[in-house]
């Protein structure tokens, strides 16, 4: 979840094509879509510049249930579930037994987006305060620990807390920080400990120059690309209605912010998605021969 999505900006034009580009965190349900129609539509578009899968994420249990059909709609979407930390005040008994449930699908390929937000307590009506965020964050561990499946991590102002909880509670085998958005001291404490970072249209916004330089500490093997459509579209684009679509902008200003070929960039972080998504629709060992 991030800005609200603009209705006053058009949809930026399609990118350059650039492949194979894999969309490790999007919302399909908030770019639009509605039914299976609307799924193909946006993974039509996105498969147009390259974005050969997109992982869609649900926020609220509403959500979850959603993603999972979309999931099982088009075999270029994969999903993952999990109460947003803004609306960890409704992970009720019910839900829990829910979205457990939920996250054996096979589709289903990480717990997310779960974590910390202390930015919006206060400033959001009916917002989770930070202890219930952080109990249903240590829940959704053990559920990514149980299920074997990546935990996907949503940390807006609250490194430190995240990285307690994280340490009280224990690591599943695989972490991802979606939507990276810190400066280096985190970016080096989350790659010493074997963390993927997830880099979105951020990257490239003229005021984040401690993400970028954070953006250089990543190795290749750690890092991952993502939309989190519809917010957060890329400069020059800064907010407009963003898609998956749009992905090939963001690696091409992330590659310029690390000094790498863009194509590089992008059969490398889809490799690394493949690996820890267990995705199908694309395979690693094809994308790293490519």
């Amino acid at each position: 979840m991030g800005v609200s999505r603009s209705s006053a900006r058009p949809a930026p034009p399609p990118p350059e094509p650039l492949t194979p580009l894999v969309d490790a965190h999007t919302h399909l349900d908030a770019c639009g879509a509605e039914d299976a129609d609307g799924v193909h539509a946006i993974v039509d578009r996105a498969a147009a510049v390259g974005v050969v899968a997109a992982v869609t994420i649900a926020d609220d249990l509403e959500s979850a249930r959603w993603v999972v059909r979309a999931a099982d709609w088009d075999p270029r979407v994969y999903a993952a579930v999990a109460l947003h930390p803004t609306r960890a005040n409704a992970l009720t008994a019910q839900a829990r037994d829910e979205i457990e449930r939920l996250a054996a699908h096979p589709r289903v390929v990480a717990i997310g987006e779960t974590g910390l937000d202390l930015y919006w307590p206060g400033r959001l009506e009916f917002c989770a305060e930070p202890s219930q965020q952080r109990e249903a964050f240590a829940w959704h561990i053990d559920l990514a620990k149980r299920t074997g499946k990546p935990l996907m991590i949503h940390n807006r102002d609250a490194d430190a807390e995240v990285l307690d909880v994280l340490r009280a509670e224990g690591a599943p085998d695989t972490v991802i920080f979606h939507c990276f958005s810190s400066a280096a001291r985190m970016a080096r404490t989350c790659v010493d400990a074997g963390w993927l970072l997830s880099l979105s249209g951020t990257v490239s916004f003229k005021n984040a120059g401690a993400l970028r330089e954070a953006a250089r500490l990543i190795p290749p093997g750690q890092l991952l690309v993502e939309t989190d459509a519809p917010y957060l579209a890329p400069h020059p684009y800064r907010g407009a209605p963003n898609e998956p679509y749009c992905l090939p902008y963001t690696v091409r200003a992330l590659a310029d912010v690390v000094g790498r070929p863009a194509g590089d960039l992008a059969r490398e972080t889809s490799a690394t998605a493949a690996r820890a998504y267990g995705l199908d629709v694309v395979s690693s060992q094809t994308l790293e021969d490519r």
